[in-house]
C-alpha cells in the first residue's frame, strides 16, 4: 500500500516505514503528525486518485529530526566589471518516518 501526499510545495510517494526529507515543519522530535493533502491511495483494491484530494485519507508520520541540508554556494560574477557575490545556503529540513496510511 502506498500514497502520494503533498507538503512543503512537493508531492512524495509514501509507504508504510518509509524514511522522507521534507520542507521544514512547525513540530518537536519525537512529535506525531498528521498529513492530510492526500493526492492518491493504493491498495489491495486498486488506485483511489482524489479530486485534488481523496476524502477522509490521512498520512501518520512520526517527527524523528530536525535539521539543515548541506550549504549550497551562491557565486554571482561579472566579468571585466569587478563584481563578485560569495553566499551561502543550507535549506532547513524535516526528517519523517511514515507510521501509517489510513485511507
Amino acid at each position: 500500500m502506498y500514497a502520494i501526499v503533498k507538503t512543503g510545495g512537493k508531492q512524495y510517494k509514501v509507504a508504510q516505514g518509509d524514511v522522507l526529507f521534507v520542507e521544514k515543519l512547525e513540530a518537536n522530535e519525537g512529535d506525531v503528525v498528521t498529513l492530510d493533502q492526500v493526492l492518491a491511495v493504493a491498495g489491495e483494491n486498486g488506485l483511489t486518485v482524489g479530486a485534488p484530494v481523496v476524502e477522509g485519507a490521512t498520512v501518520t508520520a512520526k517527527v524523528v529530526a530536525q535539521g539543515k541540508a548541506k550549504k549550497v554556494i551562491v557565486y554571482k560574477y561579472k566579468a571585466k566589471k569587478d563584481y563578485r557575490r560569495k553566499q551561502g545556503h543550507r535549506q532547513p529540513y524535516t526528517k519523517l518516518v511514515i507510521e501509517s496510511i489510513n485511507a
